[in-house]
């Protein structure tokens, strides 16, 4: 009883076939534009994400004899999609989660002594980063836009429910709470969207999508919309939230790290929501129909996007696959510094202000360093922010367990747990995004009958141990002192 998990990423859309003992029977990926209108602008056509779609879901099947029961979805957290009700077309490109346009929005917000409630209500903090500051910019900007919005004719959601749109012919305006809880119009505790919030924001209700749960049937999809296929979908949950699942991190303390085009630490806190004053984040894990499940998490915004950058911004290397072997070639970043914050800096600084940095650059630096130093930045950041769970939050990470596609990167991963000073463990599938919606949609029909079934699945590919000594060597002082010098840049 195969399941197809469609994964729509920030920068490619991947879908997987897997099977019932956890392996992936055929995978497809297509990228979409990234298209960036703006110095801080960075959007989406949302049509190029489900041609994305499809075109990956074809290739997937077409990988396999083996004839899925049912599908399951992960996304892009955050991104703001606007659609046609009837049409399903979009009026305007999406907004995507790394976008900065906001950032004066959430300074008068919180000028307007709007934050410490905002906090309370959602987990989260004032920033561009999340959904609704999206929306109250659209609605000033764009008022056609918007009025369209108000009356009905516009749907608005995130990029799971814009999926599910396209998937079901638009029968199902759905998303779950692991994305609900990314949008700040989200009440946590009270879990359901928050007419305070809707209020604060200006964003009329009525627009959101119905609240489902992460595992169950919420809709079939369309055979003329979708390769002809009419199935249940039964799992959705946001990229990180997927991941934690898809890494059986179903108890209370386990961790991962998903690197890809950001990369997010998420620890399980079970069915008690944990707060942080230091830049974490509180959110929903999932729901399983039988109650919400929480994590602490702690999102950096540029870890593979700064090699992406490398690739296409700068053209030191032809593939992210590459960057490994250059960065080999030397022992060290020749006290190179890169602070990757292209777009500003998330956990646990949360400065929008700050923009990419380059420190300690001589005669004798070559891109070897500097691709070196882009490892070093990603693993200074993860620690940056386990760090902060472990000190401020009471956690304990005594393992932490790596997907996403810079994971297969051993140097990276080595770096990590020499950072940490903890092992890191890397399963033999790595996309576990896409797993764990999988994982969601085969538990919600049957395909699976416990997460006790769904953790037997888990297998090791490589556990990284940390050298003694490396994780106190005096790099991580100095990086601290460069993120300071990064910070407030536009400001």
């Amino acid at each position: 009883m195969p399941v197809l998990a469609i994964d729509a990423g920030t920068t490619g859309v991947t879908a997987l076939v897997v099977g019932e003992d956890g392996g992936v029977l055929a995978r497809g990926y297509r990228e979409f534009a990234q298209l960036f209108p703006r110095p801080g602008w960075v959007e989406h056509e949302p049509d190029d994400i489900w041609t994305a779609t499809v075109a990956a879901c074809r290739e997937a099947l077409a990988g396999t004899d083996a004839e899925p029961t049912c599908v399951g979805i992960t996304d892009q957290r955050e991104t703001a999609v606007v659609w046609d009700r009837r049409s399903l077309r979009a009026p305007r490109p999406a907004i995507v989660w790394q976008d900065r346009r906001t950032t004066g929005i959430c300074d008068r917000l919180r000028s307007d002594g709007a934050e410490p409630r905002v906090t309370e209500l959602t987990g989260l903090r004032l920033d561009p980063y999340f959904t609704a500051t999206k929306y109250c910019w659209l609605a000033t900007e764009e008022p056609r836009t918007w009025a369209g919005v108000r009356d009905g004719a516009l749907a608005l959601g995130t990029v799971d429910s814009y999926v599910v749109a396209r998937l079901t012919g638009g029968a199902a305006h759905v998303t779950d709470p692991s994305n609900a809880s990314r949008t700040l119009l989200y009440d946590l505790e009270e879990g359901g969207w928050s007419d305070e919030l809707c209020e604060l924001f200006g964003v009329p209700r009525s627009a959101l999508p119905d609240l489902v749960p992460s595992s169950g049937v919420v809709g079939t999809t369309d055979p003329d919309a979708f390769l002809g296929l009419s199935l249940p979908v039964a799992g959705i949950a946001g990229d990180q939230q997927a991941a934690l699942f898809g890494q059986a991190c179903f108890s209370p303390g386990t961790s991962k790290c998903t690197y890809g085009t950001g990369s997010f630490v998420l620890t399980n806190t079970g069915t008690t929501p944990v707060r942080s004053d230091a830049g974490l984040l509180t959110t929903v894990a999932w729901d399983l129909g039988d109650g919400l499940v929480y994590a602490l998490e702690g999102a950096v915004f540029v870890t593979g996007a700064a090699v992406q950058w490398l690739r296409d911004g700068l053209g030191l290397i032809d593939s992210a696959a590459e960057i490994e072997g250059l960065a080999r070639t030397v022992p060290d970043s020749g006290d190179v510094v890169f602070v990757p914050a292209l777009t500003g800096m998330g956990a646990p600084h949360w400065d929008p202000h700050a923009r990419g940095a380059i420190l300690g650059i001589t005669r004798g630096t070559t891109r070897a360093h500097l691709a070196r130093a882009t490892l070093e930045a990603i693993s200074f950041e993860v620690r940056d922010v386990v760090d902060v769970m472990v000190d401020e939050a009471g956690l304990e990470v005594p393992e932490l367990s790596a997907d996403g596609g810079a994971s297969a990167n051993d140097l990276l991963l080595q770096m990590q747990a020499d950072q940490l000073g903890v092992p890191v463990r890397r399963p033999e599938v790595t996309e576990t995004t896409a797993l764990g919606a999988a994982f969601l949609a085969g538990l919600g029909t049957g395909v699976w009958g416990s997460t006790d079934e769904l953790a037997d699945t888990w297998t090791l590919d490589r556990r990284f141990e940390p050298e003694p000594g490396r994780r106190d060597d005096g790099r991580h002082d100095r990086w601290r002192t460069a993120v300071a010098r990064a910070g407030g840049w536009t400001s």
